[in-house]
């Protein structure tokens, strides 16, 4: 087993300059802590950026950080003033950020910075590849390195590698406005697993692949590019013993031993018996909801006159991005609202709002955490939010009340919390007037719940359960039976090929000699596999077979003038390499005239869908529609048909496609008829279809069988795709 590599934008280190000398401390956020079960001396390394540019470094600094780097077990990324204006502060927090956070309204989607986040990306990588050895498990963390799982899985196939997005991921129709969202998609997709704090996050995500990169998608598995990348969610705990232990201690403290902020506190709460403190922490970002918190405070106040001079809100709100523009705008709204607020209300003995506009140390925050009856924790987007956790986790006597925004994903966990649209004020301050008046049983009863809960699903649980589904996902991610075509079984095939007395080649259409198309009547055979089909074909002793679900006149045209044999509609029809068809004329199809209104109601109910009519079958394909409303459909149809078929039809549920044939039809039973009049001692069949299965299924033992795709299959063999069949047979015409 290899290291453990940790990339994320910055390295979990401060680094301050004194006197011309580098101090190197610890970071105490949260994805620090998560990982420390990860990162362990001598076994991980962490790469990612200082947070100190190029320029800023003097040449003089640079050999004593670069090994304080080192000793702490990390790897600089080295970032230029340009690389952090365009990739961070740029790309990152003008475009992924908001439109993650659904504030469209902000997102500034700029060509050059896209740019400079493709380079930053990039030079992550390089970082990451000059420090990995075979068997290094990568995890790649959030929205600043999208791009990085792909750009590692080009260079390291066969590499374990694991992504975690720490923001929500946006629905569908959010997302479908990025520019480049089919490169982003794809870059998450080189992970082996891909992480998210919530189901709802991996739906959105799920489905945005489905619908963009048009990928197939079973359950939480992605099937593409020959891989299988699994999405699943993980919520982020926090280190629940750290803040427990510290409110304990905090307790025990002597009047004499208190903070200055402790004592304000106190102060307030002695005041009046009835005195009540709010709290509410965040950073000073949009996406929090403090502006909202504020005007919900304030309508609290005019409805709920009874608690002027009784409670007091603590705001504390920590600087973040003070350069960007949306943010300069957010911190001089604050300051507003918080004045009006406090002009309008308060008196000679009460303030009340009480706005910190800064960070402060963890025994602040505990003594913040521990003295306030009510956090009030209200985003209107969030991925996860951790400060309601922490709030629970230090309430020793069980006491508080949590109220938390439904948008938060720690909502999905926190249910025993007091759950609030923060866009509802009157809804929030209703909360608030609940919360302050809740019985302390029942704070204990929900507090007790969420506890358990927290203390459970801890940060290092979070941290170790996502490892242990990355390395079981790396061992799955190619779980069909079939063995991709290497080296040493296409040396295998061509030398049997050559030596065979005689030789059959069973190939599908769709999917197999030619790519899917959204209109199937422009899927054409081209010109290069038409000439080595050919020359195959050509070879002595060997025979060539389409074997398609096409109706006859399709492939009639398609290979006119070709001396191939043609098998259509499953087996229907067969057409001799002399041009002569034969087939079941016999077989009726008046059931014909009673389907085809049912598929035309769901072409009707379902845009994008079609009718394909064949002699004796019809077909609904439902390729241009959208994935998720087709898979609804699917369901729907293939009930409803089950009820109409008589007992000599049956339906194929194939690729992107419901087909109603006659029971006596299958490929296995054709092309097993075609051995007995053609018996060969080197037989091949490549398919890509659910029908392709029958022939798979039905070949004798020693066949060489080939899917087309990775899903499980009876074939011996599998191939990537179209092109990849292309070149087997190329392969194959070139033996002779």
């Amino acid at each position: 087993m290899g290291k453990n590599i940790i990339v994320s934008n910055r390295l979990p280190l401060q680094i301050e300059v004194h006197n011309n000398t580098p101090k190197i401390s610890p970071s105490v956020g949260g994805l620090a802590t998560g990982m420390k079960s990860v990162h362990r001396d001598g076994e991980s390394l962490w790469v990612g950026w200082s947070g100190m540019t190029e320029e800023s470094i003097s040449d003089s600094l640079r050999p004593a950080i670069e090994e304080a780097i080192q000793k702490a077990n990390c790897a600089l990324v080295p970032l230029t003033e340009h690389e952090v204006e365009n990739f961070y502060l740029g790309h990152s927090n003008k475009s992924i950020w908001p439109l993650f956070h659904y504030f469209l309204e902000f997102c500034q989607f700029d060509k050059a910075d896209w740019l400079v986040y493709k380079q930053a990306n990039e030079k992550f990588a390089e970082v990451v590849l000059a420090n990995y050895q075979e068997g290094d498990v990568i995890w790649v963390h959030d929205y600043q390195l999208l791009l990085l799982p792909a750009l590692l899985r080009k260079a390291l196939p066969n590499a374990c590698i694991g992504f975690f997005l720490h923001i929500p991921f946006p629905s569908f129709e959010i997302f479908r406005v990025y520019p480049w969202r089919e490169e982003l998609l794809t870059g998450i997709l080189g992970a082996d697993l891909v992480g998210v704090h919530t189901y709802d996050y991996e739906r959105h995500f799920l489905s945005s692949v489905k619908r963009l990169l048009r990928h197939e998608v079973k359950y939480n598995e992605v099937y593409h590019e020959g891989r299988i990348t699994r999405v699943d969610s993980f919520p982020m705990g926090i280190d629940y013993d750290k803040f427990h232990q510290a409110a304990l201690t905090h307790a025990q403290q002597k009047e004499a031993e208190k903070s200055e902020l402790q004592k304000r506190l106190d102060s307030h709460l002695e005041s009046n018996e009835s005195s009540k403190l709010i709290l509410a922490i965040d950073r000073l970002d949009y996406t929090k909801g403090i502006a909202g918190r504020i005007k919900a405070f304030e309508f609290f106040l005019n409805k709920y006159p009874e608690y002027k001079e009784k409670v007091r809100l603590v705001m504390l709100a920590v600087p973040s991005r003070s350069n960007v523009r949306q943010y300069k705008l957010l911190k001089k709204e604050t300051d507003e609202l918080v004045g009006r607020v406090n002009g309008k209300y308060a008196t000679v003995s009460w303030t009340p709002i009480w706005y910190f506009y800064r960070s402060l140390p963890f025994d602040n925050l505990i003594d913040l955490y521990t003295s306030s009856d009510v956090a009030m924790i209200t985003p209107v987007r969030d991925g996860m939010n951790l400060v309601a956790k922490e709030y629970v986790a230090t309430r020793t006597d069980k006491t508080g009340v949590l109220i938390l925004s439904e948008m938060a994903g720690a909502a999905k966990e926190l249910n025993k919390a007091l759950l609030v649209n923060p866009s509802d004020t009157e809804a929030l301050a209703d909360a608030l007037q609940t919360a302050l008046e809740m019985p302390i049983g029942e704070q204990v009863s929900r507090n007790s719940s969420l506890q358990k809960r927290i203390q459970r699903y801890s940060v290092t649980r979070w941290a170790e359960s996502f490892m242990q589904a990355l390395l079981k996902a790396h061992e799955q991610r190619q779980p069909h039976t079939a063995k991709k075509i290497g080296p040493t079984a296409l040396q295998k095939m061509t030398t049997h090929f050559a030596e065979a007395n005689k030789r059959l080649v069973f190939l599908d259409y769709d999917g197999t000699l030619s790519p899917f198309h959204d209109n199937p009547e422009m899927a054409t055979p081209n010109d290069e596999v038409l000439r080595t089909l050919q020359k195959i074909q050509r070879m002595p002793n060997t025979h060539l077979v389409i074997i398609s679900g096409r109706d006859r006149d399709t492939l009639g045209t398609w290979f006119r003038n070709l001396p191939f044999q043609l098998v259509a509609e499953h087996g229907v029809f067969v057409r001799s390499a002399e041009g002569v068809w034969t087939g079941s004329d016999q077989l009726r199809n008046d059931w014909m005239e009673h389907i085809r209104p049912v598929l035309q109601t769901f072409v009707d109910r379902t845009p994008g869908t079609f009718i394909e009519e064949k002699k004796h079958a019809l077909a609904w394909h439902y390729r241009k529609t959208d994935p998720e409303l087709a898979q609804k459909r699917v369901v729907e149809l293939n009930t409803l048909l089950n009820s109409l078929i008589p007992d000599n039809l049956k339906i194929l549920d194939g690729n992107k496609v419901i087909e109603i044939v006659h029971n006596k039809t299958n490929k296995g039973a054709a092309a097993t008829q075609i051995l007995a009049d053609w018996p060969a001692d080197f037989v091949m069949a490549i398919g890509d279809d659910v029908t392709d299965e029958d022939m798979f299924v039905e070949l004798p033992s020693g066949s060489w069988t080939v899917k087309v795709g990775f899903q499980k299959t009876e074939a011996s063999y599998c191939v990537s795709d179209t092109d990849e069949v292309a070149s087997l047979l190329k392969a194959l015409a070139e033996v002779i």
